[in-house]
């Protein structure tokens, strides 16, 4: 059992001898979603299988839905026992952007009380300098039959739980960069800014240029500085455009030993499906309405 949510490439190689290791390439692209594979049969960890975002980490899209719905729990088993998944399994992910995929995996096995999964710190970049084996070949596996220990409901919350929890006091963190939560750009949803009450905390700066995670201290000032310390802590939800990086966020916090915070699954691209709910643009939280004027 690895009870830390990150492993680095010495201990990862140490442990796939063992047997009871599986190693899950989760690369992808927003803008070209057959990119991650087809980098994934250009060279991966030997051994790794591939886990496609919007097929194997999300659920069908729909018309209320973000862009990337967390599975049902019987489609996400499915999944996993195909990838030769269970129960006493250690899963290690990663990905090449800092964990900002990987972890959405990891935190979908935490979901399903999986405590034996980590990210790779540093990805698939510190594999190689460490000078782990990289392949080109789909590794073959038997499959096995993945049955959850338990659903952590509670770590989800739902747009329409979203409301009453934020009136409890809960801090809510966006993930996202800077510029999209400030409304300045929006690459990829139809509507800019962020949802009124949110304080930003892109996923990012949780990372070094090296894209591994900054050291534990570090990582308690940052989660500090939102808010989330002394006793008792309020509780944290976290989002961003659509359920995924925020996860990277989740796992900071796992490494800071912060209580677990709270997933908004459907995150912004699922909030400004109705255009009746508020949205706050620039730096400081004010509402306003889509359409209405923005400061």
């Amino acid at each position: 059992m690895n009870p830390k949510p990150l492993i680095d490439a010495a201990a990862l190689a140490s442990r796939i001898p063992d047997g009871d290791c599986v190693v899950v390439d989760c690369r992808f692209d927003l803008t070209a979603p057959h990119q991650g594979f087809a980098r994934y049969l250009e060279g991966h960890i030997a051994g790794a299988r591939y886990a496609h975002l919007d097929k194997d980490l999300a659920g069908p899209v729909t018309p209320t839905s973000g862009r990337h719905p967390l599975p049902a729990v019987d489609d996400l088993a499915a999944t996993l026992g195909a990838f030769g998944i269970d129960a006493g399994t250690f899963v290690v992910a990663y990905d090449e952007a800092g964990g900002a995929v990987a972890a959405r995996l990891w935190w979908l096995l935490r979901w399903l009380g999986h405590a034996e999964a980590a990210v790779l710190d540093g990805g698939l970049a510190a594999w190689r300098a460490f000078g782990g084996v990289v392949a080109t070949r789909i590794p073959e596996w038997r499959p096995s039959r993945y049955r959850p220990r338990t659903v952590r409901a509670e770590w989800v919350v739902s747009t329409r739980e979203l409301e009453g929890v934020l009136a409890r006091g809960a801090r809510l963190l966006d993930a996202r960069a800077s510029a999209r939560y400030r409304g300045a750009s929006e690459p990829i949803d139809p509507v800019a800014g962020h949802i009124p009450g949110a304080s930003n905390l892109p996923f990012s700066t949780c990372l070094t240029p090296e894209q591994r995670f900054l050291p534990r201290e570090q990582l308690e000032a940052l989660f500090a500085a939102q808010g989330l310390r002394g006793q008792p802590l309020p509780e944290a939800v976290v989002m961003c455009g659509s359920g995924v990086t925020a996860c990277h966020l989740l796992l900071a916090m796992e490494v800071t030993r912060l209580p677990p915070g709270k997933l908004y699954a459907g995150s912004w691209s699922e909030w400004i499906r109705d255009p009746g709910r508020p949205v706050a643009t620039g730096v400081e939280a004010g509402y306003a309405r889509r359409g209405a004027h923005r400061t």
